[in-house]
């Protein structure tokens, strides 16, 4: 597995912030981008995944979310640790 993308709004978002601290918590390497002010990135989000919560979390073409979820966060944890 590559690094994962997070995709935010910027440090007000209180599940953006929530979900980045669990990623570190569990060693999972990721990139943020924040789509505030980035067209290509918020359309990306919005257009071709069909959110509109942030953080959107992509871990492939198959496999992202959107919103906290420590679920899919220990997910992925695991499927580093493998």
């Amino acid at each position: 597995m590559e690094k994962l993308t997070v995709y935010t709004t910027g440090p007000s978002c209180g599940k953006c912030t929530m979900t980045k601290l669990m990623l570190d918590g569990k060693g999972v390497p990721y990139v943020e981008v924040n789509i505030t002010g980035n067209p290509a990135a918020y359309a990306y989000v919005t257009q071709e995944l069909g959110y509109t919560k942030a953080p959107a979390v992509v871990v492939d073409d198959q496999d992202h979310w959107c919103d906290m979820r420590p679920d899919h966060i220990e997910r992925v944890a695991k499927l580093l640790a493998t």
